[in-house]
């Protein structure tokens, strides 16, 4: 075994035991307060630590956290391959938790339009693959602005967080988190995917992030904190578990 190899962009390379498994890990030291750890659906685990952690430290974080490792690990094993999204006629679709299908219809201007079940795409040319992939995804991000800034308006005024401003929101796709909190900018960011799961699952989301906003760790207060405000919290985190297809 190698410890402590680096690797690239300041990051190392470590493996810890854990019940007769090896978990292999990388880390960084970055500018923050807590450790972090990210396990993704390719089974690789990466942490961040404060600065000036010392290797023992950071094995023992990763050392208490096998036993969760591992059932995510065998979570992603246990997922199918995440399917491949067809742009044809008749396509399923998913929208705010509902299945929509795709239609196609000649007309003399572009437009992206839902019309009860359907979601239905207006070309003067019958579009390529590509050119309907890019028309959805340009419709997907322009709900979610909209949509994923009322839920946060109505998750923040629900949460009675006194006189805690708005944050700023961004939304992007994201591989391995449906939602972030940043300390520094005070920013929350929010998975695109996310337009198309539940509105509650939506919501949940949205509260984790803003129960960081008192609570930096993920420990038993902030647990609290969120099950006080989604007393559900638990059956919505599996539900999400369902949709992780969705950020592979």
């Amino acid at each position: 075994m190698v410890v402590g190899r680096d690797t690239h962009r300041g990051w190392h390379e470590d493996m810890v035991e854990w019940d007769g498994t090896v978990i292999p890990y990388r880390y960084c030291h970055a500018r923050r307060r807590t450790l972090g750890m990210t396990v993704r659906p390719d089974r690789s685990v990466s942490v961040r630590v404060p600065l000036r952690t010392p290797l023992a430290a950071i094995r023992e974080f990763v050392a208490r956290r096998g036993a969760w490792i591992i059932k995510v690990w065998a979570r992603f094993d246990g997922n199918s391959p995440a399917p491949v999204q067809s742009f044809e006629k008749g396509a399923p679709l998913l929208y705010q938790g509902a299945q929509l299908s795709l239609a196609l219809e000649p007309g003399p201007a572009v437009s992206v339009q839902l019309r009860d079940d359907r979601l239905v795409v207006v070309t003067p040319e019958e579009p390529s693959p590509v050119h309907l992939s890019h028309l959805i995804d340009s419709w997907y991000r322009a709900r979610a602005a909209e949509f994923f800034r009322e839920r946060l308006i109505a998750c923040l005024g629900r949460m009675q967080l006194g006189e805690t401003p708005l944050p700023p929101l961004l939304i992007r796709p994201m591989t391995s988190r449906w939602g972030s909190y940043s300390y520094r900018t005070r920013r929350i960011t929010l998975n695109l995917n996310l337009i198309k799961l539940p509105v509650a699952c939506l919501d949940y989301v949205i509260v984790h992030e803003l129960c960081h906003i008192t609570v930096r760790h993920h420990g038993p207060a902030f647990w609290a904190l969120v099950g006080y405000h989604v007393p559900e919290y638990a059956s919505l985190r599996r539900q999400l578990n369902t949709f992780i297809p969705l950020l592979q």
